[in-house]
């Protein structure tokens, strides 16, 4: 890192940042994979609301998040540094306001209040929880890799150990959830929504420990001033539009939405209705998520660095589309044998996922060197807006197609539902990678070649 953008008295970039940079994301997907692997099942199936309007709520959202989204990065954009620097305050800030949006979701004691109140309390705690709280803690968290450090090497480890810190989340919540939240009644397994309000509890108050725990271990170093341009919209909408770089990472992270929050929606419909097995749901976000810290984190930066982001995630993703395609042909009768498969491409999406972030600063870099200015909030505001298009579209998907195969809380055990429900588990995420794939070959541009040459560039002018 060059010595004009370091700032003397923060200590270099090291382990205290990447540990503290993990635990930013263990605090978001407390309540991200909370609601991407359990919400739909929870109001289904304990409040009673139909799959299609949950389904609908969840994009209908995403319109609201166009706005917050954007307008959160213009306002870290817009902000000046602080001494806690430009992008870490809001973490400190909004810890505690996402935590509780996030719990208030999950009250099942309205389970017999009438259908419009509970329509009307999911919208409401799930907008304030997702498009205001969440949006205003993971915008800046987000965009601060770029400021933690200049090189690129750093914000590849960055963006491993930010994997790692969502792998950890997404262990404890697949396997501790599953194991803790269903109950079998008459002979079925079902979702208690006691429970599944003590656990939203107990992970909101674990996901403000994390962000605090964030906040006090990283460090920004490289100055990135209040960006005190006039606001031109429509400029801002060109350059978005445009930029190819940030369309081609766009198309990828909403297919990459659809295949990993498809596999993690559907999993709490495949195994407790059509396997009959709430065991082999932990089991498979266990061996997923071992699979994730054993194989993805500890080699994708040294294969990115050999073959580049782009490139490995094109393969890896044809390989997890292709794992899912032949589960759908082979049906497996067993639940653990299906348990292997869904490793199986989770390591094939793993290896994009755990180097998505260091391909956002590369778009960022793409645009600086374009452009002149940066832009990392904006950009990222953008990028974040689209993951929660592919949360919404996947949510809303599935919603749309469990109730086009009739399944309601009646009929949610009848042998020709729970073929359907196997039937989606397989298409879904099939389908998902395979896009991955082609939005990176035909829309994305940014090879190896072509990020080491626009390091070089802005190296040379930070000098």
């Amino acid at each position: 890192m060059s010595k004009s953008t370091a700032k003397s008295s923060v200590p270099a970039f090291g382990m205290k940042d990447k540990i503290g940079y993990m635990f930013g994301d263990f605090g978001n997907d407390f309540t991200f994979i909370l609601s991407s692997s359990f919400m739909l099942k929870f109001y289904t199936d304990v409040m009673g609301i139909s799959a299609g309007v949950v389904g609908i709520l969840m994009m209908a959202a995403r319109f609201i998040d166009a706005v917050t989204d954007v307008t959160m990065g213009q306002i870290v954009d817009r902000s000046k540094p602080t001494k806690d620097g430009k992008f870490r305050p809001w973490i400190k800030r909004m810890c505690g306001p996402v935590a509780i949006a996030s719990f208030l979701i999950y009250q099942s004691g309205f389970a017999d209040m009438p259908y419009l109140f509970k329509v009307a309390w999911m919208t409401v705690t799930y907008i304030l929880w997702g498009s205001i709280f969440y949006t205003s803690i993971n915008i800046p968290y987000g965009s601060m890799a770029s400021a933690v450090s200049a090189e690129p090497k750093d914000r590849a480890e960055l963006s491993t150990w930010r994997t790692i810190g969502a792998t950890l989340a997404g262990l404890v919540i697949g396997v501790g959830t599953p194991m803790f939240a269903y109950e079998v009644v008459d002979g079925n397994t079902v979702l208690s929504g006691r429970r599944m309000t003590i656990i939203a509890g107990v992970f909101g108050i674990l996901a403000i420990i994390c962000y605090l725990f964030c906040f006090n271990l990283v460090r920004e170093r490289v100055e990135v001033p209040a960006n005190n341009q006039k606001l031109d919209v429509g400029k801002m909408l060109k350059s978005i539009v445009t930029n190819r770089s940030l369309l081609g990472i766009i198309a990828a992270a909403i297919m990459l939405l659809l295949g990993m929050l498809g596999m993690q929606g559907m999993s709490g419909y495949v195994f407790p209705n059509y396997y009959g097995s709430a065991e082999a749901q932990s089991l498979s976000a266990m061996v997923g998520s071992v699979a994730m810290l054993l194989i993805c984190a500890p080699t994708a930066s040294k294969l990115a660095a050999k073959f580049g982001k782009k490139e490995l995630s094109v393969t890896s993703c044809l390989f997890g589309a292709a794992v899912y395609v032949v589960c759908l042909i082979v049906r497996p009768k067993n639940p653990y044998v299906y348990v292997t498969f869904y490793a199986l491409a989770y390591i094939g999406l793993g290896y994009f996922n755990t180097v998505v972030w260091a391909m956002i600063t590369d778009v960022i870099d793409d645009a600086e060197v374009k452009n002149g200015i940066r832009e990392d909030g904006t950009i990222y505001a953008v990028y974040s807006f689209a993951r929660k298009i592919g949360q919404a579209l996947s949510s809303g998907m599935i919603g749309g197609l469990l109730t086009l195969i009739g399944y309601t809380q009646a009929t949610a055990f009848d042998p020709e539902i729970t073929n359907g429900i196997f039937n989606l588990s397989c298409i879904i995420p099939a389908v998902g990678l395979g896009l991955v794939s082609l939005a990176l070959i035909f829309i994305y541009p940014l090879s190896k070649k072509r990020v080491e040459e626009n390091c070089a560039v802005l190296a040379g002018r930070r000098k």
